[in-house]
Formats: C-alpha cells, structure tokens, sequence
C-alpha cells in the first residue's frame, strides 16, 4: 500500500509540472510503463491533414513547414486518430474550420468501431472529447476535430469492454481533456520495456483529471519536439501539433 501511495504521489506531482511547465514532453512511470506526455491549452491545438493544395502532409516535418508558412511555430507534434488504407482518416476531421472528412458511426471491426469510441474538437476555444453518437453537426465555431476510438473514459468511467487484467500489452496513444480545460496528450515511450493495456492506460488519463480521453492509435505511433520535427517520421493521416503561443 505505501509502494502504491508513493507512485500516486510521485505522479501527481509530475502532472502538477506538466500544467505549470511549457508545453514540453514529460517522462512519466505509472505501474512499471514509462510514458511522455504534454499538457497544452486547447488555443495552442492544431489537427491536420492536408497542406493548403489539398495534399496529404502525412510526415511532421511537412507538417512543421506548413505550420510556419502559416506563421506559426511549431513545437510537439503527435499522430492523430485512426486512418484507412486509401490514407484517409477513418472519421471525422476539421482542419481550420473546414469539414475534409464526415463523421463515421458505422459499424465495424477493430479499435475505431469498438463503442463507444469519440471525437476530440476545438470549438469556440474550448476543447473537448464527446461519444460520437452524442455528436452534433459541425458549425462554424469547430475550428479542429479527430474522430477515433475507442473511448477510454467517458464522464470519468473506464470503457466497459476494456479488462483490467488483460494481457494485450502495446504501444498506444491518446487524447484527454482535464477538468480545467486543458488537453492531455500521452504516448508510450519506446524504450519502456513495459506496455499499458487499453484499462492501464485509461487509467493514466484520471491521474490527469481527464473525465473524458480518447485512444488515438498504436503500433505507428510517434511524439516528437523541437528539432526532431525535422527527422523523418513515419506516415501518418491526421497530426495533432502544440503551437507556441503568439506574443
């Protein structure tokens, strides 16, 4: 119980310098898996998917050169939600206010399609995760939004199809939206040697205040700051990217 007590501690603290810090990826332990993770105010989120031709920017670094040819400053960038094999997104996105894929609420198999999966949007400044069948048409005030699945908490409960016990241990990242308003982003570190299943790791987003979080992908999953922008990723559909502030 005191080993317990202690990892809660040491890791509310790091949260605590998270929020206060700039938004800097932070190295974070919970139960033996070692994950980074960034704090950002929804202003300084950006979802994107095509450059200002209509092609796909599928790489960090074109998206980091769009970003500053729009004159802004790039500063974290990690994959978005779920895509298709055509190098679509697998639901809904708005980039800059403008609707480049519908909402899906079809049925299927696979992450995307295990309900209730969700949608994280910017809207009027705020950010926020709903369940997709809760969804509403999208207007003029949505200025970003990823669709993917499945939720991992929904109104501070856990998905109920994940198992706390399950063995399906893989690389992950998602999205959560603290109760000040704040977005969440984490990933797996890839030199953890430990991995989260899908309870484990909605586990870490209640440690962050985060009512509602969402799984964005897996196994090509990648967050990268700074210089490493430059670096070649691999091939995404949507990117998520932390801005700096303009001053």
């Amino acid at each position: 119980m005191e080993s317990l007590t202690r990892s809660v501690v040491v890791l509310l603290v790091a949260a605590t310098q998270v929020c206060q810090a700039s938004p800097v990826p932070k190295r974070v332990e919970r139960e033996g898996v070692i994950y980074e993770v960034v704090e950002a105010k929804p202003q300084h989120l950006r979802v994107l998917w095509k450059d200002s031709k209509g092609a796909p920017l599928r790489q960090f670094s074109a998206a980091a050169a769009y970003l500053r040819d729009q004159g802004e400053t790039p500063l974290i960038m990690m994959n978005g939600g779920i895509f298709e094999a055509d190098g679509r997104p697998s639901g809904l996105l708005v980039q800059e206010g403008k609707l480049l894929q519908p909402v899906n609420r079809s049925d299927g198999k696979g992450n995307f399609f295990l309900k209730p999966n969700g949608i994280l949007e910017i809207a009027h400044g705020q950010a926020r995760i709903v369940d997709t069948v809760e969804h509403r048409a999208e207007g003029p005030g949505v200025t970003y939004a990823v669709q993917s699945g499945p939720l991992l908490l929904k109104a501070g409960r856990i998905h109920p199809s994940f198992n706390k016990e399950s063995n399906s241990r893989l690389h992950r990242n998602g999205v959560g939206v603290t109760a000040q308003g704040n977005v969440v982003l984490a990933i797996t570190a890839f030199d953890s040697t430990r991995r989260p299943n899908l309870y484990e790791f909605a586990e870490l987003f209640r440690v962050y205040s985060c009512s509602n979080a969402l799984f964005l992908d897996g196994d090509l999953s990648q967050m990268r700051s700074g210089i490493d922008l430059e670096k070649s990723s691999n091939n995404f559909v949507s990117i998520i990217a932390i801005v700096e502030e303009k001053q």
